[in-house]
């Protein structure tokens, strides 16, 4: 993320700060290997404080493709993904520089290389563009990870809001996604019992708690 005291956000499409980006990212590579993790997000940073976005657009595109580029030579040795994330700028960051799909779709046509990914997160996505079945089928040969909170409260899925979640998961499997999908949202009260959305979908499917079926047992 950069020096967030400083109030940066990611560092990979900021300009002069190539340098700060490399040895982030040794580090986070450093760590996920620790782990076992095989995904990366490279957060691209925010527009430069007293700049028009307009104008400084060109520079920072450049440089996030620079970047990643040279993010994406390193983390093909390690067999590991990076991802790019979009987030919305009407309610969340509005100095972020990777907003849409669109976008984010577009710096990874230009960029070419096979383990750059999308990370959509469908809060952000259900802001900037809405369109979420038709978004999901466009990028979906991009996307890498997917991550999930309800719109606009950024609570557990079951929680009152724009998004049908049951209908969305479903969708996801019918594309054939068997990523991850993080939960990305801030729960209104005590995390495991927030985590009641999950076990309900589950015995909806026909699953008991943990994803196994119950014709299996």
């Amino acid at each position: 993320p950069g020096d967030q005291e400083a109030g940066e956000l990611g560092l990979a499409a900021v300009p002069g700060r190539q340098a700060a980006f490399r040895q982030g990212l040794e580090a986070a590579v450093h760590y996920a290997r620790a782990v076992g993790c095989p995904r990366i997000h490279v957060m691209a940073g925010r527009v430069p404080l007293n700049t028009d976005r307009a104008a400084v657009a060109g520079e920072m595109e450049t440089t996030f493709i620079e970047n990643l580029r040279y993010a994406a030579d390193l983390l093909s040795q390690e067999d590991m993904i990076g991802l790019l994330e979009p987030i919305n700028n009407r309610i969340t960051d509005p100095r972020y520089y990777l907003n849409t799909p669109h976008q984010a779709a577009a710096i990874l046509e230009k960029v070419g290389r096979p383990n750059l990914k999308l990370q959509l997160d469908l809060f952000h996505c259900q802001i900037m563009d809405g369109n979420l079945s038709r978004n999901l089928e466009t990028y979906f040969p991009l996307i890498g990870h997917i991550q999930i909170a309800q719109v606009p409260g950024r609570h557990e899925p079951d929680s009152p809001g724009e998004l049908n979640f049951p209908y969305i998961f479903e969708l996801l499997e019918s594309l054939g996604y068997t990523g991850y999908v993080g939960c990305e949202y801030a729960p209104k009260g005590d995390t495991l019992e927030g985590l009641g959305w999950l076990r309900s979908y589950w015995e909806s499917r026909g699953l008991q708690h943990g994803g196994t079926s119950k014709a299996a047992k």
